[in-house]
């Protein structure tokens, strides 16, 4: 939805993402909500490269409980100042997860490395 109204694309680096400890695990043991897979047969087209992205990332990736509320986008200048109060507040796994870009086409709302 960010990235629909700002006509950009979400630049995501899966490795960067912060997972609770196991869920991982638990995902991949079949523990995830229905949503995640209405979630991405409704977006799933506008997420590239989708087919580099193992099931239980995209199950990860479109969680309802986890996905898009989360997300707060700032200037790059302003990254190390953002990440420091979100720490300070004791958000410790605060983390810088990707950028976005001008979208290369109307679809690709979501890239993910």
């Amino acid at each position: 939805e960010m990235a629909r109204g700002s006509k950009t694309t979400a630049m995501l680096e899966m490795a960067r993402i912060p997972l609770i400890a196991g869920v991982r695990d638990l995902a991949s043991s079949g523990f995830v909500t229905g949503a995640s897979g209405r979630n991405w047969a409704a977006y799933g087209d506008e997420i590239g490269p989708a087919e580099s992205l193992e099931a239980v990332d995209r199950d990860l990736l479109s969680d309802p409980q986890t996905s898009g509320g989360l997300l707060v986008a700032c200037a790059p200048d302003a990254v190390a100042s953002v990440l420091a109060i979100f720490r300070g507040h004791g958000f410790t796994q605060a983390a810088d997860i990707g950028a976005l870009a001008p979208a290369p086409n109307d679809r690709l709302r979501l890239k993910v490395s």
